[in-house]
């Protein structure tokens, strides 16, 4: 049988995983997809280092666009990045009849819905395994091995850089700066950090999985997100002392109201396995009203662990190449003329438990102020801790975990709990998540 062609676009850290896999295993993935998948063509502007991986195994242009209108090319691979040339490359491929296979989560979060409908009119697959936890095949449980089930909730450690960060600052006592520099000299956070560190690179994966789980379009700009900026040595060391670990969390869950979506430094229970994911490594926890909870567990970035997703697409692509487009399996898992209007919350509608920590003077009367504005507010409190003051010491830390309540009413309690004389600086607020 003839084999498929492929044209790689980008052969930078993934796409030199994706050529090494292959090229190792081929053997073994011709005998699963059926006939031999060869990158015939390769697109990368260092043309000469391009040649040098391939080793004179594939063509080597600098020009992208001359592979996606190349009439022997079956499937093409994006991997440059980027939400602007990358999307003119996938459109054009598109309408070049060519199936596509991407790990660019901040292109599809962003225009999914436009690149998945264009798809859909011509009668190809976008796939992109490779966009969500690396190695982990996320997106195939979500699309295929849950379809039986009604999803209820997602949560995921979906940024390696600030997992690595968080478990440091944990292990070693560090400040974040000083685990954040560490990080970026050895190479898990990039120069400029702010897409790991503020929950953005998170957020551009939640999407994706929420579009998935509960067949709603792409809704990136409706993703709350915080970032692990402004986390302290106390916080990771109070949580630790009430049986609870501080990791970034992406959050989607389906409640009666509409979809939550959202990327926050969380507490989770120490006992909880998600709560020992630690490094660099990622993991999603998914639960299913048949099957329950179910976690997905590994390397959620690198050049091998993504190329083995990519790989892993081309191989679908591959085995469905010549089938009915009505009979594969829908971008989104869900039928196109099938899709939810379910309405992603704001953030002030989300209702979650929080663990507060506030500075005030040590003097009497001053729990039983803060106690009355929770209570005004119709929040209770779960457990309490008050600290000694250190000798010579007129301040003290109180910490207090409450029971679930909405973000609207919690703001407005912080709001008045920092007006109170007594009260010193701002009041540190972390959400709380059992995950039960």
């Amino acid at each position: 049988m003839k084999p498929i062609n492929v044209g790689l676009l980008g052969i930078g850290t993934v796409g030199g995983g994706t050529w090494a896999v292959l090229a190792r295993n081929r053997e073994e993935i011709s005998r699963r997809a059926g006939r031999d998948i060869r990158i015939s063509v390769v697109a990368d502007k260092e043309t000469a280092k391009a040649k040098k991986l391939t080793g004179g195994k594939a063509r080597v242009t600098a020009d992208a666009f001359e592979v996606v209108r190349d009439p022997e090319i079956d499937i093409v691979i994006e991997l440059v990045g980027g939400v602007t040339v990358a999307k003119d490359l996938i459109l054009a491929a598109v309408d070049n009849g060519k199936h596509v296979v991407t790990a660019n989560k901040a292109l599809l979060a962003t225009h999914g819905n436009e690149i998945f409908a264009a798809a859909q009119k011509k009668g190809v697959m976008v796939a992109f395994e490779g966009a969500v936890a690396g190695g982990i095949p996320i997106i195939k449980a979500l699309r295929e091995g849950l379809t039986a089930n009604r999803i209820e909730w997602i949560a995921g450690i979906i940024n390696g850089t600030s997992n690595f960060i968080l478990s440091e600052m944990r292990d070693k006592g560090l400040p974040f700066i000083a685990v954040l520099e560490e990080a970026q000299k050895r190479g898990y956070a990039e120069a400029d950090p702010t897409f790991d560190i503020e929950g953005v690179d998170a957020a551009h994966k939640l999407t994706i999985m929420a579009a998935i789980a509960f067949g709603i379009p792409m809704q990136l700009d409706k993703c709350y997100r915080e970032g692990i900026a402004k986390l302290t040595q106390a916080d990771i060391r109070y949580a630790e002392q009430l049986g609870y670990r501080i990791k970034l969390l992406g959050i989607t869950k389906r409640t009666d109201k509409g979809i939550e979506l959202r990327v926050h430094p969380t507490l989770i229970p120490a006992k909880r396995l998600i709560a020992n994911v630690e490094g660099v490594m990622n993991a999603v926890l998914v639960k299913g009203d048949a099957v329950g909870p179910t976690l997905y567990y590994g390397a959620g970035a690198g050049a091998e662990p993504t190329g083995s997703a990519v790989v892993a697409d081309l191989v679908d692509v591959t085995r469905l190449h010549t089938a009915d487009p009505e009979q594969r399996v829908p971008h989104l898992a869900f039928q196109p003329d099938r899709m939810s209007s379910l309405k992603v919350l704001p953030m002030d509608e989300v209702v979650t438990a929080y663990y507060l920590r506030m500075q005030v003077e040590d003097r009497p009367g001053v729990l039983a102020d803060i106690s009355r504005i929770l209570a005004d507010a119709s929040i209770s409190i779960n457990a309490m801790v008050q600290r000694e003051p250190a000798k010579g010491e007129r301040q003290v830390d109180i910490i207090m975990l409450t029971h679930q309540t909405r973000e609207k009413s919690i703001n407005t309690a912080i709001g008045k709990i920092e007006k109170l004389p007594v009260v010193t600086g701002r009041v540190t607020r972390i959400r709380l998540e059992e995950l039960q």
